[in-house]
């Protein structure tokens, strides 16, 4: 991918001011290690559709979280997909923590499975609160949701602002986004956070 669609992030905490749209982003308080990885949306996937995608991306996953993001990048509306693994449970705590400052004001809400095993309760519980406890209001729904396609689905149609999900469904997510992309937008407010 070229690197000017590429833009890396090295704040341990993103500063409240902190715009993927920005040319020039607010400083970290400290000088850290890279956690975030920005790429505009639109011009990722007008790039993408120019090249062949190698296989290599598909199945090698990059370590350090990725922001897709529309012209319209806002943390209004929050949607995170809790899937009862220890993984889901610690990208979305990571998550809080790096926008934290950015979320204060934000509406979520996290859909988790119908069926979650007794012993994933206390943890599904400490998610909520978690999120509960960062953001201004949190809904916490159960659907048996098990594509990728769903929660894109769910989240355009309740015009929510990021989707924050595992990088276990981004061949999925590329394979969803190049359907419904021919160079015109399905939706200009939802962006995309995905980790491990």
């Amino acid at each position: 991918m070229p690197e000017e669609l590429i833009h890396e992030v090295f704040c341990r905490q993103l500063p409240a001011a902190f715009s993927p749209l920005a040319t020039v982003q607010a400083p970290c308080i400290e000088g850290e290690n890279l956690s975030l990885l920005t790429l505009n949306l639109y011009k990722t996937l007008d790039w993408l559709h120019s090249h062949p995608i190698p296989k290599p991306l598909e199945k090698e996953v990059c370590s350090i979280p990725i922001l897709l993001f529309v012209p319209k990048f806002s943390t209004e509306r929050l949607l995170f997909h809790y899937d009862g693994t220890p993984q889901s449970a610690e990208l979305i705590r990571k998550f809080v923590f790096l926008f934290q400052d950015l979320i204060a004001n934000s509406k979520a809400t996290i859909i988790s499975p119908s069926f979650i095993p007794k012993s994933k309760i206390k943890e599904e519980q400490e998610i909520i609160q978690l999120v509960g406890s960062h953001t201004q209001e949190t809904s916490f729904i159960k659907f048996n949701f098990s594509r990728i396609g769903d929660f894109w689905s769910y989240a355009v149609k309740h015009n929510c602002t990021l989707l924050v999900t595992t990088k276990n469904y981004q061949a999925d997510l590329a394979k969803v986004l190049f359907h419904f992309y021919k160079g015109k937008i399905w939706s200009d407010k939802l962006s995309f956070y995905l980790s491990l």
